[in-house]
């Protein structure tokens, strides 16, 4: 058996402050047998470089590929710590990522295609990143965009304590990272639920120069709903 048949290390990678008890990534943690948590030394302190080389060493130990599932300026360290292990990610779930530009960091961050299977989740009224920002960072890393609508940072104060639909879209991830790993053409990734809703002509322009799916509120209750709760 070689590395790359184990079943992929889940690693939960918070943001600023950490995630408390009722946060959706605690919750998602206690959900997935093996799941790591990766710990920052300080977490008041957004420095990018540090915070990164705690995913990387997390990256480093784990037996076989990764599966990150990462929460605000912790999306940005993991996106980092990433771009030096391509191969190994099988994966990653970037919810509600903070701006780069808020934290001059953006030209640490990759400005192409992560090389791996990516969804990006954000908020209409997101006060850390705005949705136009988010997705054009997902057209950017060639990653799968999801709208949830108003949702604040998608943390605890906005009512994403268990998130069952977060737990879907990691496994839809898992699915593609492994059909990649397998040399499988998949052609375009599909959301959950099936297919790719149409996009109305009023954020065409805005997804085109994303170059990313968007699942948005309007158009799809159903799927929302389903990475909603």
């Amino acid at each position: 058996m070689t590395a790359s048949d184990l079943e992929p290390t889940t690693l939960i990678v918070p943001g600023l402050n950490s995630s408390g008890a009722a946060h959706w990534q605690t919750w998602l943690e206690e959900q997935i047998p093996g799941a790591v948590r990766v710990v920052q030394r300080d977490w008041k302190s957004a420095d990018l470089a540090e915070w990164s080389s705690r995913v990387r060493r997390e990256i480093s130990r784990s037996p076989g590929r990764v599966l990150i599932a990462a929460h605000s300026f912790g999306a940005l360290a993991a996106v980092q710590a990433a771009d030096d292990h391509r191969h190994r990610i099988a994966g990653a779930l970037l919810v509600a990522p903070a701006d780069p530009e808020k934290f001059g960091v953006s030209d640490l961050l990759p400005h192409g295609p992560l090389g791996f299977p990516a969804v990006v989740v954000a908020s209409s009224n997101d006060p850390w990143l705005s949705i136009e920002r988010a997705a054009r960072l997902a057209g950017a890393w060639d990653a799968d965009f999801v709208s949830v609508g108003a949702a604040g940072h998608i943390n605890t104060e906005s009512g994403y304590g268990p998130w069952p639909g977060g737990l879907r879209l990691l496994q839809r991830l898992l699915f593609n990272g492994r059909a990649q790993a397998n040399q499988f053409t998949l052609g375009t990734k599909l959301p959950v639920g099936g297919e790719w809703p149409h996009v109305p002509s009023e954020r065409e322009d805005t997804l085109d120069q994303a170059r990313s799916r968007l699942i948005h509120r309007d158009l799809s209750t159903t799927i929302v709903d389903a990475v909603r709760v």
